[in-house]
C-alpha cells in the first residue's frame, strides 16, 4: 500500500460572503465601432506591459454579436490569464441598433491555472452594465483600476503562500531526479493532488469554472473518457462551437484539471519534462494560430512551458470555424452542439474526430458502464452548482497544504446530477439509453461471444463480473473522507472496496459523504478525485508491469531501460525513425487482459488497447503488445 499523503479536509464555514481578489495588471474597455471594428476606448496596465492590437481580439470572439452577455477567458503571451465581460445593449440607428463592448483585465498567472480571474467576474459585470448607458463616463473604470491594480513592492498582489500556483511551486523545495536517460531532471515536489481544494483561509468563489462539472459530465456523457484519455496522452484538443463562449472556457478548464497528474506519480514516469497537467489555453481565435503551432508532441518544448510541467498539449475552444479545417494545428477536435440543442430529442451530442482519420471517436463499451456507475455514485454528493435564490449564498472552503484550486458545496438538499447541471435554471435532461448508444462502439464479436460464454456458463444467472466491475469503478470514490488526499491512491479499488465508511460508494449516504472534519465532501471534489484516482490506477499499473518486465530480463534491464529512454527523447523530435527493429522488438512491453482489467479498460477494444500502446510509448518510451480479453475453458482456450 502506497503511503497516504497527508492532507487536511477539514470544510470550515464562512459567516459571511467574503474572498481575496486577485491584483490585475490592466484594465481596459473594448467597444465595437461599425467602421472601425473593435476598438480599445480605455486602458489602464502597468508600465512594462502592452496590451495593443490583442486584449480586442481575444476579449470578443466571433459570435458574440448573437448573444446578449457572456464571459470570456483567454491566456495572454503565456503570462497573464484574460478575464472580459461582454455586453450587448441597445443603441441609436447609426449604430444599428446595437453597443456591444466588453470590459476586461488581465491578471498574472502566477496567482493559478486562472489566475483566480473569475473572482472579478461580478465586478466587470458591473462595470459592463453601467457602461452600457454611456460608454464615454470611464470614472467607475478608473476607481476599480485604483483600487485592485497590482503594485509591485504590495506583497498582496502575489500569490497566496501554499499554492500550488506556478510561481508558488517554483519557490517550493526541489528535488532532483535522474531520468532513465542518465539525465538529471528537476521537480517540483509540491504538486496540487487534490486540485478541487482551496488553500487555508481562503473562501471559495461562486464563478468558479470546475463548478460546471456536473454540465460537463451531462454534456459529453460516457464521451467524457475518449476525451479525458486524450489529454492524458497530452493531446492538442481544439473545442469548437458557438457564442456564448462560458461554457466552452469551463470545459477547457474541467479537462485540464481532470487530467492532471497526480505528484504520487511524477517519480514512477520516466518521461522529461514531465507534462504534469494539460495546458489551457481557453479561448483562441485566429489570431492564435502561431501560439496554437506549439506543443505537438513531436516537438521540442518550450523551457518555460517544461518548468511549468505543461511541455506537451493544450486544449483550447474557439468560435472560429475555420481552425477546424487546420488540421495541422491540433491532434483532437471536439465539435459541440449549440446551446440550444440542450432539450433534442434525441440528444445532440458532442463530436469527437482524432487524427490521422477524420472517423468520430467513440466511447467503449466499459466506458459507458463506468459512466452510468459514475452518475450513479455521484448522487451522494451534494453539488455546488445549485445554488439557492439567494444574493449571500451559503459557501464552505476546503483547506488543502500545497493546492491551488477551488471547490465548493452547498449544504442544502441534495440534487439530482441533472439539476446540479442546470446553470441558469434550465433543466437538462438525461440522455437515455438508445441515446448513448449513437456514441459507443458497437460490441465486438469477440465481446459477444465471451458474454454469450458467459451466460451459458452460470446458466443465465445473475453475472457476478459485472457486479465485480461496478463494485471496483465505486471504489475510486472510496474513504474520500479519510486524511487520504482525494487525489492520491493510497488505497487501492481492492483493498477501497472492502469499507463502506465514508466511501460514497452505491451504498452510501443519501445526505451526502461525511469527510474527516464532519462536513460535506463535495460532488466537485469527488468528480476531481475520481479522475485523478482512475489516472494513478493506469498509469500505476502500467508502471508495476514495466519494472517487473525489466526484472524479468535480469542483468540486461538496466540498458533496456536507459536504450527505451534514449529512444523516448528521440521521439519527440523524429516520430517516425524505424522503431520496429530487432534490438527495439527486445524491450516490447507486454500487457494482458488482467492487466487491462485493472486498469479500468475495455480488454475488447481495439481504441483502449491503442491508447495503452500509445501511453507507453509516450511515458516511457517503450513499444507495448496489448494482449486481448481471452476465454479458457479447462485449460483450453475458447476465444
Amino acid at each position: 500500500m502506497a503511503p497516504a499523503n497527508r492532507h487536511s479536509l477539514h470544510l470550515d464555514l464562512p459567516n459571511a460572503y467574503s474572498e481575496a481578489q486577485p491584483h490585475i495588471v490592466a484594465l481596459f474597455l473594448i467597444l465595437f465601432d461599425a467602421k472601425a471594428g473593435y476598438t480599445i476606448a480605455w486602458k489602464r496596465s502597468v508600465p512594462e506591459l502592452d496590451i495593443t492590437d490583442s486584449v480586442e481580439y481575444k476579449s470578443l470572439p466571433s459570435g458574440l454579436h448573437n448573444v446578449e452577455k457572456d464571459t470570456v477567458y483567454f491566456v495572454h503571451n503565456d503570462q497573464y490569464a484574460g478575464i472580459s465581460s461582454f455586453i450587448n445593449g441597445k443603441a441609436a440607428e447609426s449604430e444599428r441598433h446595437a453597443l456591444m463592448l466588453a470590459v476586461g483585465a488581465l491578471i498574472p498567472l502566477s496567482y493559478g491555472r486562472l489566475g483566480k480571474s473569475w473572482r472579478h467576474v461580478e465586478g466587470l459585470r458591473a462595470l459592463a452594465n453601467e457602461l452600457v448607458k454611456d460608454p464615454s463616463n470611464t470614472d467607475a473604470l478608473e476607481g476599480y483600476w485604483q483600487e485592485h491594480q497590482d503594485h509591485k513592492d504590495d506583497s498582496a498582489a502575489g500569490p497566496t503562500p501554499g499554492e500550488g500556483s506556478p510561481s508558488a511551486m517554483r519557490g517550493n523545495r526541489r528535488r532532483s531526479i535522474s531520468s532513465p536517460n542518465g539525465q538529471p531532471r528537476t521537480r517540483n515536489r509540491a504538486v496540487s493532488s487534490a486540485s478541487a481544494l482551496a488553500p487555508p483561509g481562503q473562501t471559495l468563489s461562486a464563478h468558479h469554472p470546475a463548478l460546471s462539472l456536473s454540465t460537463f459530465l451531462d454534456t459529453f456523457g460516457p464521451l467524457v473518457f475518449p476525451l479525458y484519455k486524450a489529454a492524458l496522452l497530452r493531446k492538442r484538443i481544439l473545442l469548437v462551437g458557438q457564442a456564448p463562449v462560458e461554457a466552452a472556457c469551463n470545459f477547457v478548464y474541467s479537462i485540464s484539471i481532470l487530467s492532471t497528474l497526480p505528484s504520487t506519480l511524477h517519480s514512477l514516469l520516466p518521461l522529461s519534462p514531465l507534462p504534469t497537467r494539460l495546458r489551457p489555453l481557453f479561448s483562441v481565435g485566429v489570431h492564435d494560430i502561431p501560439t496554437l503551432s506549439t506543443g505537438s508532441r513531436t516537438s521540442q518544448p518550450a523551457e518555460s512551458l517544461a518548468t511549468e510541467g505543461q511541455a506537451y498539449g493544450w486544449v483550447a475552444c474557439t468560435t472560429d470555424d475555420i481552425l477546424g479545417l487546420k488540421a495541422h494545428l491540433y491532434d483532437t477536435l471536439v465539435t459541440l452542439a449549440p446551446s440550444h440543442a440542450s432539450q433534442a430529442q434525441p440528444k445532440a451530442w458532442p463530436r469527437i474526430q482524432g487524427k490521422p482519420t477524420a472517423v468520430n471517436v467513440k466511447a467503449t463499451q466499459r466506458d459507458a458502464r463506468r459512466y452510468r456507475g459514475l452518475r450513479h455514485d455521484l448522487q451522494h454528493y451534494h453539488s455546488a452548482s445549485w445554488r439557492p435564490p439567494s444574493s449571500l449564498p451559503h459557501l464552505v472552503r476546503y483547506t488543502d497544504e500545497g493546492n491551488d484550486n477551488e471547490a465548493t458545496t452547498s449544504l442544502l438538499p441534495l440534487p439530482s446530477l441533472e439539476e446540479a447541471a442546470t446553470a441558469d435554471g434550465e433543466a437538462v435532461s438525461a440522455p437515455s439509453a438508445d441515446d448513448e448508444q449513437t456514441v459507443l462502439e458497437p460490441q465486438s464479436w469477440s465481446a459477444l461471444a465471451y458474454n454469450s460464454f458467459m451466460w451459458w456458463a452460470s446458466a443465465g444467472e445473475k453475472r457476478t463480473d459485472l457486479e465485480e466491475e461496478s463494485e471496483y469503478d465505486s471504489a475510486l470514490l472510496a474513504h474520500l473522507g479519510s486524511s487520504t488526499a482525494p487525489g492520491g491512491e493510497a488505497h487501492s479499488p481492492s483493498i477501497m472496496r472492502r469499507g463502506s465508511g465514508g466511501g460514497g460508494g452505491r451504498g452510501g449516504s443519501e445526505e451526502g459523504v461525511i469527510d474527516g472534519g464532519g462536513g460535506v465532501v463535495g460532488f466537485e471534489m469527488a468528480v476531481i478525485a475520481y479522475f485523478h484516482r482512475f489516472t494513478a490506477l493506469i498509469l500505476r499499473t502500467l508502471s508495476e508491469v514495466v519494472d517487473a518486465q525489466d526484472d524479468d530480463e535480469g542483468g540486461s534491464s538496466s540498458s533496456s531501460v536507459s536504450g527505451g529512454s534514449e529512444l523516448h527523447q528521440q521521439g519527440r523530435s523524429d516520430a517516425d525513425d524505424g522503431r520496429g527493429s530487432r534490438e527495439e522488438e527486445e524491450e516490447v512491453v507486454e500487457i494482458n487482459g488482467d492487466d487491462m482489467s485493472k486498469m479500468g479498460l475495455d480488454v475488447w477494444s481495439e481504441r483502449d488497447r491503442a491508447f495503452v500502446e500509445e501511453l507507453v510509448d509516450f511515458y516511457w518510451g517503450r513499444k507495448a503488445r496489448v494482449l486481448g480479453g481471452r476465454v479458457e475453458c479447462c485449460g483450453v482456450r475458447v476465444l
